[in-house]
């Protein structure tokens, strides 16, 4: 029942004419794509981070390849435009136990065929610290916490920019 339920769904879904995300991004970047991240030397640990998550968004949610200037569709030159934590939730003691990272990027990309376009685009990402028995925390973010949230909240910026692409392939 399950089998036929499922196999029900994929063919409304294909009827009516519905196409991933993907597919319009493809359109527009081609399937090779370079990848230049700016590397900042005042935030040269972020700036590998988020050269690590664009590498692997390209790959995962574009389902492109990464490959040289050379031989690509397109490239994208990403650049870092901040990177913030912010406080949002404390105990009852006023100890800080979780923050926001929201991480902004520029995001400039460029064709074969000529066509080019910049956009801003940013993330987000939420993460907890954890308490100490005793109800304190230790506010300072520690390197796992801050790396993982950069990220997440730099693939979450990167999603944006390809729900963006996708809206220009539509057209």
């Amino acid at each position: 029942m399950r089998y036929i339920c499922s196999l029900l769904v994929i063919i409304f879904i294909t009827a009516c004419g519905y196409r991933p995300a993907t597919h319009y991004t493809r359109d527009v970047l081609g399937e090779r794509i370079y990848v230049d991240v700016a590397i900042s030397r005042e935030d040269l640990e972020n700036s590998v981070l988020i050269k690590d998550a664009v590498n692997q968004s390209v790959i995962t949610r574009l389902g492109g390849k990464l490959v040289s200037k050379e031989t690509a569709d397109s490239g994208l030159l990403i650049e870092i435009g901040s990177i913030t934590f912010s406080p949002i939730l404390y105990n009852k003691s006023g100890y800080i136990t979780a923050y926001k990272t929201k991480v902004s990027l520029d995001i400039k990309y460029k064709t074969k065929s000529g066509n080019s376009d910049s956009f801003s685009t940013s993330g987000e990402y939420d993460f907890q610290i954890d308490e100490n028995e005793d109800g304190t925390t230790n506010s300072i973010i520690s390197d796992g916490n801050r790396f993982d949230a950069i990220k997440r909240a730099s693939m979450d910026a990167l999603n944006e920019f390809v729900s963006q692409i996708a809206m220009r392939g539509i057209k």
